[in-house]
């Protein structure tokens, strides 16, 4: 079993850059890769893979679809926003349940939100902490109408503020660019300290994320009402070219298809 899981995990890293076979494929990937996870929920490198698959899954296939109809449908968007609530939820639990058989006391002293010091992450365990974050905000700003979620956002901060102590440049950006996102959506955030967080995100990713753009141009232009700089970084992360497989080519894809919809949307926003 194992050794499928190896299998699987590596799967899970490849870069596909065609969204539609990506979406296609992934509903077999992620339910195999569920199944055999249960039976070996300790397998780190597969948990990674599997929090990552259902949370980019309801990302970019879901909340995504929900943004972009309810203009027209309201209901459906609704729908489609309760289903991608469910999807982080399980994409959550997945990570957290490997976190704990990996550091048994760190969900408690989470919750107990007590100081974290002497509680420092393996390196395979900071991915993970990344994926259960990611999830777990995205759930929570899913769920603004169940005050029981939307309570649990610090503990999703301080998960992230955790793995970031761990491995301040992990994925390149993308954990400082969630910690950039927390911050900017967090009552009492700092718009400051969002928007070092955001430009430390786009400089260790030496302009290579999109994600990173968008999620400045989101997490501190738009909430700024600089809607020059907005379309500036949204035209910025249209531009970020891929090289030969690259390992961000499917989730530079995704948000440059979600910059050119806020760029449409602009005369909204602003």
């Amino acid at each position: 079993m194992g050794g499928i899981a190896d299998e699987l995990a590596a799967q899970g890293q490849g870069a596909e850059t065609d969204l539609e076979l990506a979406r296609e494929a992934s509903a077999f990937y992620l339910k195999l890769s569920e199944s055999v996870l249960r039976q070996n929920p300790s397998h780190l490198p597969l948990a990674e893979s599997v929090a990552a698959g259902f949370t980019q899954y309801a990302y970019a296939f879901v909340a995504f679809e929900a943004d972009r109809v309810e203009s027209t449908d309201a209901a459906e968007a609704e729908r489609l926003r309760l289903r991608a609530a469910k999807l982080y939820r399980r994409a959550h639990r997945h990570a957290m349940t490997a976190l704990a058989l990996a550091s048994p006391d760190l969900p408690a002293r989470l919750a107990a939100q007590g100081v974290l010091d002497g509680i420092r992450l393996a390196p395979d365990q900071v991915g993970l902490a990344y994926w259960a974050a990611a999830a777990w905000g995205g759930m929570i700003s899913l769920s603004k109408d169940d005050p029981d979620v939307v309570a649990d956002l610090p503990l999703a901060v301080r998960l992230a503020e955790l793995a970031w102590a761990s491995d301040p440049a992990w994925g390149e950006g993308a954990l400082t660019a969630l910690l950039g996102s927390f911050e900017a959506g967090r009552p009492g955030g700092s718009a400051a300290r969002a928007l070092a967080y955001f430009d430390s995100a786009i400089a260790q990713s030496a302009g290579h994320s999109a994600g990173a753009l968008v999620s400045k141009a989101e997490g501190y232009a738009q909430p700024a009402g600089d809607r020059a700089l907005f379309e500036a970084l949204l035209r910025q992360a249209l531009a970020v070219e891929d090289g030969p497989d690259s390992p961000r080519a499917l989730h530079n894809e995704v948000m440059r298809r979600r910059a050119r919809w806020l760029l449409d949307k602009a005369d909204d926003l602003f």
